[in-house]
């Protein structure tokens, strides 16, 4: 079996899927019987079905944002349907993930896999992650300063809890700021000398045992430089506008959730994308698959101010709109594609080994 593959089979393993699940259900489950609100799911039957079909709305134009992405950053190699399956089996790499780790090495197979070389795919899925956390880079100071403060939540939570959010935050955010503005430096600037620091840094004793990982890394980084260079203002305009409307459209679903049980104003509106910002930039550092377990947990104390009682029925509907589908829709295009691709690159070997005999 072809190494790629088995990585593939190995990152989609049952098991893999099986654990987000579990602690997502189990969390959200725990929601409802530590205080006995099995009964607030009835309040579903209540909600704005117009806001709902929003929600449902917003999340199909957010994919479609990210098909456009995809097919944007590989200059249209991919067709329409091949970056549907990219997209979705990403989603899906994503989801069971941590979200500290993602679904990049994932993403870059899938990439090869789909005929783009090697460096061209690390380039654009190192690429997609600049594009991402630049967002959150820029964003956040925006909202810290436009809601001055409110944008933490201090709802049922002591100063203690909120003090510790707060460092959670900013610990997540100087993390992401570290890594975005290295991968810059290294892909944009400097990618030998970022290669050369790599190779420097694993000579010191203990850390050796990375060379070989860290020799392999700094190759990467100078072939993904190479892919990107020459890339004109419309590729960047292109690049840098579908991920605001991405990242845009991600945050404004959960406004539509919530507008669905309670009358929300235009000023909550801002802040509830304020808020949802932070939320997931905190959610970053989450160490189970997809924040799973933690988001339900931690969704409550950030908006609770705008749904009260609602909130868990909200973090459920939130979770199966979101999370869940990617999860069943992963287990739908993987089986397929991997037919596809690893059954083309079967009949590929067989056609070059039948030329090589004659």
């Amino acid at each position: 079996m072809d190494q790629n593959q088995k990585t593939i089979l190995k990152s989609f393993s049952p098991v893999k899927v099986l654990i987000p699940v579990v602690l997502g259900l189990g969390a959200t489950a725990w929601l409802f019987i530590k205080d006995d609100k099995l009964g607030d799911l009835k309040s579903i039957a209540d909600a704005n079905m117009w806001w709902m079909a929003a929600a449902i709305l917003v999340l199909i134009i957010r994919d479609f944002g990210y098909i456009y992405r995809i097919r944007a950053l590989t200059d249209k190699f991919l067709s329409w349907r091949n970056s549907l399956d990219v997209i979705m089996l990403w989603e899906f790499a994503s989801a069971v993930t941590p979200s500290v780790v993602g679904g990049t090495t994932v993403a870059t197979i899938i990439l090869n896999k789909e005929g783009i070389p090697l460096g061209k795919s690390l380039a654009y899925v190192m690429l997609t992650a600049v594009l991402d956390n630049m967002f959150f880079i820029l964003a956040a100071p925006i909202v810290l300063l436009a809601t001055q403060g409110e944008v933490f939540p201090t709802l049922g939570l002591d100063p203690s809890d909120v003090s510790k959010l707060k460092w959670a935050f900013y610990i997540s955010y100087s993390l992401i700021a570290l890594y975005t503005f290295l991968m810059i430096y290294a892909l944009f600037v400097k990618p030998r000398a970022f290669k050369w620091l790599l190779l420097k840094i694993t000579s010191i004793g203990f850390l050796r045992k990375w060379r070989v990982s860290a020799f392999q890394h700094g190759n990467e980084i100078v072939w993904a430089s190479e892919q990107l260079k020459g890339k004109d203002k419309g590729y960047w305009a292109r690049a840098i506008l579908s991920t605001i409307f991405v990242w845009c459209a991600r945050y404004f679903l959960l406004n539509c959730l919530i507008a669905a049980f309670t009358d929300v104003t235009l000023s909550d509106h801002l802040l509830i994308i304020s808020r949802n910002l932070i939320f997931w930039i905190v959610m970053l550092i989450a160490i189970t698959p997809g924040g799973a377990g933690i988001v339900e947990m931690a969704f409550p104390s950030f908006f609770g101010l705008f749904l009260g009682g609602f909130s868990n029925v909200v973090v459920v509907l939130y979770r199966l709109i979101t999370y869940y589908p990617y999860l069943v829709l992963g287990s739908i295009f993987l089986p397929k594609w991997i037919a596809k691709v690893f059954g083309r690159q079967a009949k590929e070997q067989e056609a070059y080994a039948s030329e090589t005999r004659r």
